[in-house]
């Protein structure tokens, strides 16, 4: 592990999804309409809880296009995870 790792509050590299961090994106995404968002890796930040940083393939349905976008999510120690910012990259 890095300096970054163990540092409190420090982000971790991006990585593959665990089967955790597919639950929280999941749950977090749920009541988005239009765009739909794939991750792929994910960085996350301890702190009071969990903030995630999603590396995500974004597509609008009937759109051959796509985009890569950043799905930042709070995921708090009691309660259900939420979005708290989406940038397009």
């Amino acid at each position: 592990m890095t300096a970054q790792e163990h540092s409190v509050g420090g982000w971790t590299p991006y990585h593959p999804l665990t089967t955790e961090e597919k639950k929280v994106f999941e749950e977090a995404i749920a009541g988005v309409i239009g765009v739909k968002y794939v991750p792929k890796e994910v960085s996350s930040q301890v702190v009071n809880g969990t903030n995630y940083r999603y590396l995500t393939v974004a597509t609008l349905p009937g759109s051959s296009g796509s985009w890569n976008a950043i799905v930042e999510i709070y995921a708090p120690i009691k309660g259900k995870p939420y979005i708290t910012q989406i940038i397009r990259i």
